[in-house]
């Protein structure tokens, strides 16, 4: 069986709520998204996923996908992983997109990166790496991270440019999954959201 990743965003923070870009900033998730973690626990925990025994679970040292990936019960098999943080903001941490354009009318995340935070190559090279990792075994992976980063990973898991996460949104706590069709890298499923009804 070639290897799959799926993909777990964190669930709801005052930030993600607000539009704010949160990078590095440690924000704790609101009730609402620890409610929605242990919803995507219950998930994972049915058909078809069945509690993905076997499965290698990697997660974002962020308080945010951390605690995500515990309540959805998967804490103990979790591996913490610095590739999976979300994209370094530099002075855009905090700033909603609107902020953003107000100071620099026309700006465009995956094509003009964001000033002292990580540059698009270095995103792409991070992207890489989870991406290399996952398709090092026989094995599916499960990862809990973040929505630009997750995104990031999307993009290059089908040997696209970056800016084609531009194209391919994430909502808190949705999970998607990352495959294959006639032999060639393809999305399964993307940024479901049911198991939130």
């Amino acid at each position: 069986m070639a290897p799959r990743i799926l993909l777990a965003r964190h669930g709801q923070t005052e930030w993600s709520l607000s539009g704010r870009h949160t990078g590095r900033t440690d924000i704790p998730l609101l009730e609402e998204g620890r409610r929605g973690a242990k919803l995507l626990g219950e998930r994972l925990h049915r058909a078809p996923f069945d509690g993905l025994d076997g499965v290698e679970v990697r997660t974002s040292p962020l308080v945010r996908a951390s605690e995500t990936c515990e309540l959805a019960g998967f804490g103990e098999r979790a591996a913490s992983w610095d590739a999976l943080m979300e994209w370094d903001y530099g002075a855009y941490e905090g700033l909603t997109p609107a902020e953003i354009q107000e100071m620099r009318p026309g700006w465009f995340i995956w094509r003009d990166g964001v000033p002292d935070g990580e540059s698009i190559d270095e995103v792409t090279a991070r992207a890489d790496e989870v991406v290399s990792w996952a398709r090092g075994a026989d094995r599916d992976v499960l990862v809990f991270a973040h929505g630009h980063i997750l995104r990031s990973i999307g993009a290059r898991w089908l040997g696209l440019p970056l800016d084609f996460a531009s194209r391919i949104r994430l909502n808190p706590t949705s999970l998607s999954v990352l495959g294959w069709a006639y032999g060639d890298p393809a999305i399964e499923s993307w940024n479901e959201t049911g198991h939130l009804s």
